[in-house]
């Protein structure tokens, strides 16, 4: 079968970062859906885990963590789908990625795709849907029946693909007052047409907007954007008692001394997580992608693509690798058909 996969991990710009290759077609065993990948969405933690270092595979290595397609094959153990069911999901990283025309996923990390949307529209949603979800519901401990509603939560990054699936989250089924961070006017319009009540911009100093929009502190902040750069400002932001999430690693330690007269809360979301452990509850990443997949099919959700870039193919790849790591991309790449 078709896939792109590496064997040295190298600089985007080289052309031997990401190649097409040919490898055998798995086989489903257990919990396994065996898939025919229809499209795939790009994400940072692609980038970050092509980056240049000194590491050589042996065989080569598939990575993409989103993918949309059709169950070809089932697993003896499998319950949940069956032969022919059109499903979505962001996989384990653990395992060989979506980037190929076939592609095994354990059943209870994937959802039923909304019925609404075409592969490419849904394949933008897996990663980002669960990540985002994790982190205001799980993680933060926001209800999402509205229990919270008119509380404030601070979006960092809210024209990126978490960003953007967080923000409909926070307004649609917490009820939250929703200010998120967008730098360029094309990224603040893309956040207000997403359900963002303000923008501010996280370049410049977020506690100074904060009090000029009235918001001495915030109730909540998710982190989708460097979490180095921002900490002192979160720390600042945060409302005694307040709870902050981020996704992004840190590269120096943190200064988590400034949440203690607070009594605030840090926590960190990694949607791998359930899947890397085999956690008891990995189920509930099915039950979540069916209830996102409810939910935009009801049109209180919509997909985040931001850009097709055509077909699936290592020169395809090396594009959207290029674009995530310019910084500048709002909401998902896709690549759809091989």
């Amino acid at each position: 079968m078709k896939a792109i996969g590496l064997t040295r991990y190298l600089p985007i710009s080289d052309p031997q970062s990401l190649v097409d290759i040919d490898i055998a077609r798995p086989e489903a065993s257990g919990h396994d859906l065996l898939v025919k990948v229809e499209a795939i969405a790009v994400n940072p933690v692609d980038t970050k885990v092509r980056a240049p270092k000194d590491k050589v595979e042996e065989t080569p290595r598939v990575l993409g963590w989103d993918a949309a397609g059709t169950v070809v094959a089932v697993g003896p153990d499998v319950t949940l789908f069956k032969v022919g069911d059109p499903v979505f999901y962001a996989g384990s990283i653990t395992r060989q990625g979506t980037n190929s025309e076939y592609h095994l996923v354990d059943e209870r990390i994937a959802g039923h795709k909304p019925a609404s949307l075409d592969y490419p529209q849904a394949a933008a949603l897996p990663l980002t849907a669960i990540t985002a979800w994790e982190a205001m519901f799980d993680r933060l401990g926001i209800s999402p029946k509205g229990d919270d509603a008119g509380k404030s939560v601070l979006i960092i990054g809210g024209a990126g693909g978490v960003g953007s699936i967080g923000i409909q989250l926070a307004k649609v089924l917490a009820g939250l007052t929703v200010i998120a961070t967008a730098s360029r006017p094309e990224s603040e319009t893309w956040c207000r047409r997403l359900g963002a009540d303000h923008t501010i911009d996280h370049r410049a100093d977020i506690p100074t907007q904060l009090r000029a929009l009235g918001f001495e502190h915030v109730d909540f902040i998710l982190c989708f954007n460097d979490t180095d750069r921002h900490f002192n400002a979160m720390a600042e932001a945060i409302a005694p008692q307040g709870k902050i999430c981020s996704i992004v690693e840190n590269a120096q330690p943190l200064a988590i001394g400034a949440l203690k007269n607070k009594s605030a809360t840090f926590v960190w979301e990694f949607m791998f997580t359930r899947a890397m452990f085999q956690t008891s509850d990995m189920i509930a990443q099915h039950r979540l992608l069916n209830e996102v997949a409810r939910l935009i099919d009801a049109g209180k959700l919509q997909t985040t693509i931001g850009d097709n870039l055509g077909a699936i193919n290592a020169a395809n790849l090396r594009r959207a690798h290029t674009l995530l790591e310019g910084g500048q991309t709002i909401g998902k790449l896709v690549l759809s058909g091989f």
